[in-house]
């Protein structure tokens, strides 16, 4: 895939000097007062970008679903007041002409909007010839193309300061955090578009402002550029997600507290060191495809069998009991239940289709 042309932080109206570039404000712009209290609180903390929903695509009806466009009277004020730069979220072409009308700064696509390859070409085209920083959430549902594509087509109208979000992905498992991070998904991102910046969400990964430490941690270990986390006065009190937000007070000390570690190896002997390791885990990669390889080889000679004794593909039995070992003995090595579950589905979904192949030829 061709390389798009993206312009790195530096192009932003913003100071880049210090690592992470952090958007914060509250999840919602309910009254002028609370704006402009948590602007003031935002500034206080350090940081340079505000952000507020004004218009809030919630699940259900009847929810709070955003002040509107008298909002961004506020988030004008908060610009000339604070000197903050201004940032809120569009989801049709309404939305950003409003927005642009108002000067709002930097604009960004969430994750019911990026879903949608329509409204995300809406978009799009309302914003031609405005080259405003633009990010993107990952869309709701654990699609990498869909993401993918989503920067592709704001990209192709001409919009060249561009970011991703991270946020997580829905899922029906109960699971420790609200939505599941995947991490695997934005390093895969990162890969394909090495120059895309990646901000990460812990607001909405976690859904508890208890976790949002651990999970802004880890996003800096995997060299994210920034963080967007949602801070009101009085988390407490707030109209939407409240259970997620935190004090600007309380967001500073977990900003404190975020260990930045260098991407690059700080000298040739740590660099050398590293070289060894990698050249060690490259040889078990190699050893781990052999296995892997060794296996299907049994599989498909499994798979003759059950074909010349007429034996269905799937054995729900055997694959129960393969699963329910693994996950034990996965345990007792200290993996996780997550890995374990996910690997062994892949290998055996690479096994049935081994073998539905033999079954068909």
């Amino acid at each position: 895939m061709k390389n798009l042309e993206i312009k790195d932080l530096s192009s932003w109206p913003i100071d880049v000097s210090t690592r992470p570039l952090v958007i914060a404000g509250p999840c919602s712009a309910e009254t002028e007062e609370q704006v402009m209290e948590a602007a003031r609180g935002v500034k206080a903390a350090g940081i340079q970008i505000f952000r507020a929903g004004i218009w809030k695509p919630r699940t259900r009806p009847n929810s709070f679903e955003g002040i509107g466009a008298k909002g961004l009277i506020w988030l004008q004020k908060v610009k000339e007041e604070f000197g903050l730069i201004t940032a809120t979220e569009v989801a049709n072409a309404r939305h950003v002409e409003l927005a642009l009308g108002a000067g709002v700064d930097i604009l960004w696509i969430g994750a019911r909007t990026t879903v949608n390859p329509f409204a995300v070409q809406e978009i799009a085209d309302a914003l031609r010839g405005h080259d405003i920083p633009v990010l993107v959430k990952n869309p709701i549902n654990p699609d990498l193309e869909l993401w993918m594509g989503a920067i592709e087509r704001l990209h192709a109208v001409g919009l060249t300061r561009l970011a991703a979000i991270h946020r997580g992905f829905s899922t029906y498992q109960k699971l420790k955090y609200r939505n599941d991070p995947q991490w695997q998904i934005p390093i895969e991102l990162k890969r394909r578009m090495p120059q895309l910046p990646i901000f990460c969400d812990p607001s909405h990964i976690t859904g508890d402002r208890d976790l949002l430490d651990e999970v802004a941690q880890k996003s800096m270990d995997l060299n994210y550029e920034g963080l967007i986390i949602e801070s009101h006065c009085k988390p407490e009190e707030a109209w939407s997600d409240a259970k997620q937000q935190l004090t600007p007070i309380a967001l500073k000390e977990l900003l404190a507290n975020l260990v930045l570690r260098d991407p690059e190896a700080p000298n040739e002997l740590v660099d050398s060191t590293l070289g060894e390791l990698r050249h060690l885990i490259d040889d078990f990669d190699q050893k781990l495809l052999e296995l892997l390889e060794n296996r299907m080889q049994v599989s498909k000679t499994i798979g003759h069998y059950k074909k010349e004794n007429n034996i269905t593909v799937l054995q729900n039995k055997r694959w129960g009991s393969i699963l329910e070992k693994s996950m034990e003995n996965g345990k007792k090595k200290g993996f996780s239940e997550q890995f374990i579950n996910s690997l062994f589905k892949a290998i055996h979904q690479e096994s049935i289709n081994q073998q539905e192949e033999i079954m068909n030829s």
